[in-house]
């Protein structure tokens, strides 16, 4: 793991700190960044969000769909946890501790809006830092690459419908036309483009040169995408942040009881069915972990840069690691 995944929790505090101190000393011109929109997509952070998931996207190879008959057990845990389980289940958790537990803390309007950033994080199953889990629990390499890749093909038809019932059953409306131009602009066009530039760089240049040279280079842009980012969210959450710090915690309960839940969940029904170590661990890990660069952009194009839902969602970002840290020495402890 690099330095920046390994203290991803730090570099994210760091810019809650940037952040609040650019919102309260911007002023008005940060408000001016808020307003340059398209359709209700935020120009800046649209570029952002590009430069942040197309890194992932580029990586991902589609050719290895056609092995998915291989750990095809594996493979089936993988896609009921992430589509049928875990954003209901997020939801669930959202809506007992927003609603219920946390109600004489939260404003109602304002625990809907945690509740929707809940859910898109729920929605949105990890794509990029599973790789990284995988490697740290001697996963397999080859069905980890198939089971993202069959993941992201999956995102494209089902994170729409799922997201829009979630939410409408929480009685937070938004308009389907949104949401769908979100996806198309969030997730399609970073994985066509990714898909395009991986078949051509891999053909004329090489596989070697692909990992070895290319890769490399591109990282630092999705790191410095993401941290500008979250520091331009945190700028928009200043006066919400120093008013309301408690609400961070808040946030974080629920988020990280649903992430032990989900592991906890794939790990035994794995372990149930006799997948292999190499193939249960990143099964587990896949769903426990976050699509959080999408469920960011979605919220902020749906929402608002300033909103309750886009806050819950930087949350996530902001837990990720030390919490998926812990289930990585839990899957090497009870390594079989």
């Amino acid at each position: 793991m690099g330095k920046f995944e390994k203290y991803l929790s730090l570099w994210v505090i760091l810019c809650i700190i940037a952040g609040v101190m650019i919102g309260n000393f911007g002023g008005e011109a940060i408000q001016v960044i808020s307003q340059w929109e398209i359709a209700t997509v935020n120009i800046p952070v649209a570029i952002l969000v590009w430069l942040m998931i197309y890194p992932m996207m580029v990586q991902i190879d589609f050719a290895s769909i056609s092995k998915v008959s291989k750990n095809w057990k594996g493979l089936g845990l993988t896609v009921v946890i992430n589509w049928m389980v875990k954003p209901f289940s997020m939801a669930f958790f959202a809506w007992i501790f927003f609603e219920k537990v946390f109600a004489a803390y939260l404003e109602p309007e304002m625990a809907e809006q945690y509740i929707a950033g809940a859910i898109l994080l729920g929605a949105a199953p990890c794509t990029a830092m599973v790789f990284v889990w995988s490697y740290l629990t001697k996963g397999d390499a080859n069905y980890t690459l198939v089971q993202v890749s069959v993941n992201d093909l999956i995102l494209i038809i089902a994170f729409v419908p799922i997201v829009k019932f979630l939410l409408g059953i929480t009685n937070i409306h938004i308009p389907y036309d949104v949401l769908i131009s979100s996806v198309v602009i969030f997730v399609v066009i970073p994985l066509v483009a990714g898909y395009l530039s991986h078949k051509i760089l891999m053909k004329n240049k090489g596989e070697v040169w692909f990992k070895n040279d290319f890769l490399p280079r591109l990282k630092p842009v999705s790191i410095i995408a993401l941290l500008t980012t979250l520091i331009l969210l945190f700028a928009f959450q200043g006066n919400r942040i120093v008013d309301n710090p408690f609400d961070i915690l808040l946030i974080a309960v629920p988020l990280t009881i649903q992430t032990y839940f989900i592991f906890f969940l794939a790990w035994f029904v794995g372990r149930y069915i006799r997948l292999k170590h190499s193939i249960c661990a990143p099964a587990s890990m896949i769903g426990a972990s976050n699509f959080f660069e999408l469920a960011v952009a979605v919220a902020i194009s749906v929402f608002g840069l300033d909103s309750g839902a886009s806050l819950a969602t930087v949350v996530g970002v902001l837990i990720e690691v030390p919490v998926m840290l812990s289930l990585v020495a839990l899957a090497n402890k009870w390594k079989y």
